[in-house]
């Protein structure tokens, strides 16, 4: 299998099981409370790493105990970690994320040391696929994929959370990756490359340029929590891209991580191996 460079973010996440999300100024109790590792680029790393991809961590944490249990996951999961930067002055990043009853999410994201991040050219050698999100600061994103496009490396980029991008930055991107939320979001965009737009329950929309759209359905599984199902869900189609597997047969493993995720409460427990993703696809 192919090598998959990740750039993005790594966060100690903040969990609260509520039985429904408090409106504009309510206050609700909450049901239980737990702190796990997570942030998109960590978890789609570890996903993509569990699926047996040869995975490059491209971050920066704190130093203090949280940077540390990430590095120590990143290491445990397969990844390389050489390219962790470790912070002397920025705190590791927080998420703070509500789970209402029906297994929904909101979450708020305090950067801390991902704003610290840089991306070095040497961490792209030997790479089939490079993958980022929008959690890092948006010039680390648009360094790493031009120096992937230069490499002739295949760049995905998860557009979340949205904000506006530059023709400039998505005429550097092969596959856009984002959920319909998001695609909203992004408004009319000049983008031309191949987008993969996540639709929860209804699975995945695969649009390219000149083709009729093709649906990948959802496999149908009990909803407990969908922290991290769009990172296992990229995570899983990087790996598949690093592997040379056909791309509609990558999309569907993809569908199939995602839903493995909702099953498990929390980020890092709910991602998924290659045998989970096996088992679900029968």
């Amino acid at each position: 299998m192919g090598r998959v460079v990740v750039v993005g973010s790594l966060n100690s996440d903040h969990t609260v099981r509520v039985k429904r999300h408090p409106e504009i100024g309510q206050t609700v109790i909450g049901l239980s409370y737990a702190r796990a590792l997570g942030g998109k680029g960590f978890n789609q790393a570890v996903t993509a790493a569990r699926q047996g991809a040869d995975v490059v961590m491209v971050g920066c944490v704190g130093d203090d105990s949280d940077g540390g249990d990430l590095v120590r996951a990143l290491a445990e999961a397969g990844a390389d970690v050489g390219y962790v930067r470790r912070h002397a002055e920025l705190p590791t990043g927080r998420a703070h994320i509500t789970v209402d009853g029906a297994g929904r999410n909101s979450i708020v994201v305090v950067p801390g040391a991902n704003a610290g991040v840089s991306f070095p050219s040497a961490a792209l050698e030997g790479a089939s696929v490079l993958l980022a999100q929008l959690e890092v600061p948006l010039d680390v994103v648009a360094a790493a994929l031009f120096v992937a496009r230069n490499a002739g490396v295949t760049t995905v980029l998860n557009p979340a959370p949205a904000q506006p991008l530059s023709d400039r930055l998505l005429s550097m991107v092969d596959y856009l990756m984002p959920n319909e939320t998001e695609a909203q979001l992004l408004g009319e965009v000049a983008y031309t490359g191949t987008a993969i737009v996540t639709q929860g329950e209804r699975g995945s929309l695969l649009l390219r340029p000149g083709q009729p759209d093709v649906r990948i359905d959802a496999l149908h599984v009990d909803v407990v929590d969908t922290t991290a199902a769009g990172d296992a869900f990229c995570g899983c189609f990087a790996a598949a891209l690093a592997s040379g597997l056909p791309l509609e047969e990558g999309l569907r493993r993809a569908n199939a991580a995602g839903a493995h995720a909702v099953t498990v409460h929390g980020a890092l427990p709910s991602l998924p191996t290659a045998h989970d993703v096996n088992s679900l696809l029968g």
